[in-house]
């Protein structure tokens, strides 16, 4: 093989890395945009601020049922806290998606020192990952059980949740 013609390829092969480097950063960034979303939406909520968190819930304003969720969150005296907020889990059906979806994320959070939080935030992600993932918040739910869950199990996961509660009995 000729020295340009290997210069080239060289060139062409460095070029291609730096572009799929590149969407693969993009996608993976949008799992910390709805991190970081979350986050300031339970802040919001924590601090009592009604107004911060409907700027921060898409559409909420103007739905009567988000709105009247929303305010019953922030006059929640077990959702009131003062200090950092941890995120302890946060599972999102969303993750991932190359080219947006739906669906509830189940958020546990705590501030130190408290008993944790678990609640449902609806999320809509918009996009691709070539031109880009666009994160919504759409609702916030009220406080559920610890061990609660966002969504309806399936039908898979109810046959094993009666499993395991037969093992155990033995």
């Amino acid at each position: 093989m000729s020295r340009p013609l290997r210069i080239v390829l060289i060139t062409l092969g460095v070029v291609v890395f730096l572009a799929i480097s590149g969407l693969l950063t993009r996608f993976l960034s949008i799992e910390n945009v709805e991190r970081e979303d979350d986050l300031a939406l339970i802040q919001a909520e924590a601090r009592g601020n009604l107004q911060r968190l409907l700027a921060r819930l898409d559409g909420c304003s103007a739905s009567p049922t988000c709105l009247q969720s929303a305010k019953a969150n922030v006059n929640n005296t077990r959702l009131r806290r003062k200090g950092a907020i941890k995120i302890l889990q946060l599972d999102s059906p969303t993750a991932y998606s190359l080219f947006g979806s739906s669906g509830k994320t189940r958020l546990a959070w705590t501030v130190i020192g408290k008993l944790p939080v678990v609640q449902c935030i609806q999320v809509r992600r918009t996009g691709n990952f070539l031109t880009g993932i666009h994160v919504q918040l759409i609702a916030l739910s009220v406080p559920i059980a610890n061990d609660g869950r966002c969504t309806k199990p399936s039908a898979t996961e109810r046959e094993e949740e009666e499993e395991e509660k037969a093992g155990g009995m033995q």
